[in-house]
């Protein structure tokens, strides 16, 4: 039985089947025993004050940052990250959520140039967070919800894969600003270990800066894009 190997064991295992990091945790988390006692439901998750002023920071610099937390809520973003990606703000709470809006809303299949790719990673990002909360309900309800109305999330989530986002890029075709390519870089807050801060960076002097540039300049009715510090929490 998996449960009963020792980490030495997994090791050899996971460098036998030649496993990422990510993959490599995944198969620790599986073979971690589960405890007996009765598991408490998950406190809401709540943006530590610094982080929100690391988001306003970022925004003067013209970079667009998001958090996300457990089952790929978007617990926060900075004004750009909404006029890049989606005004999550503007959403019921239910579905202030990175994986709902990858497969459920038409906008992110223009909106990704690589829908296909962003599509399979965010089931694989969404499948290591229930390794890691097998017990969460809303992620069952999530993962159930996604299984009914969308056949892609259905073909990735049976592929099993598990990926964990630190450094890479995304290029965008953005309604309003056209094609635009960015770097990200994935950071983990000290307080909460199931949040991940995400920022965007593009290539100094690049068509893809000055899109960013257009996009923070463009004039929108709305006074805020980001999300409240009141309603920036999930369960």
């Amino acid at each position: 039985m998996i449960r009963s190997a020792s980490p030495e064991v997994l090791d050899a295992l996971a460098t036998a089947l030649r496993l990422d990091d990510a993959e490599r945790e995944h198969l620790h988390t599986l073979a971690r025993p589960t405890p007996a006692r009765r598991r408490r439901r998950p406190r809401p998750q709540r943006v530590d004050p610094a982080t929100w002023r690391l988001l306003d920071t970022l925004e003067a610099a013209c970079r667009p940052a998001f958090v996300l937390g457990r089952r790929l809520d978007v617990l926060a973003h900075n004004r750009l990250a909404g006029r890049l990606i989606a005004d999550f703000r503007a959403l019921p709470a239910a579905d202030r959520n990175q994986a709902r809006f990858v497969f459920l809303d038409p906008h992110a299949r223009e909106l990704y140039k690589n829908w296909t790719a962003v599509a399979a990673d965010t089931a694989a990002m969404l499948r290591l967070d229930a390794g890691r909360h097998p017990d969460d309900p809303a992620l069952g309800a999530l993962v159930g919800d996604l299984s009914i109305h969308s056949e892609e999330f259905r073909r990735y989530w049976s592929d099993h894969k598990v990926h964990q986002r630190t450094t890479g890029t995304k290029d965008y075709h953005h309604p309003l600003v056209g094609d635009l390519t960015i770097t990200y870089q994935a950071l983990t807050p000290a307080d909460d270990p199931d949040q991940t801060l995400f920022i965007y960076d593009t290539e100094p002097g690049g068509p893809s800066e000055t899109s960013l540039h257009l996009l923070a300049q463009w004039n929108e009715p709305a006074a805020d894009n980001r999300i409240s510090r009141n309603s920036g929490k999930t369960e």
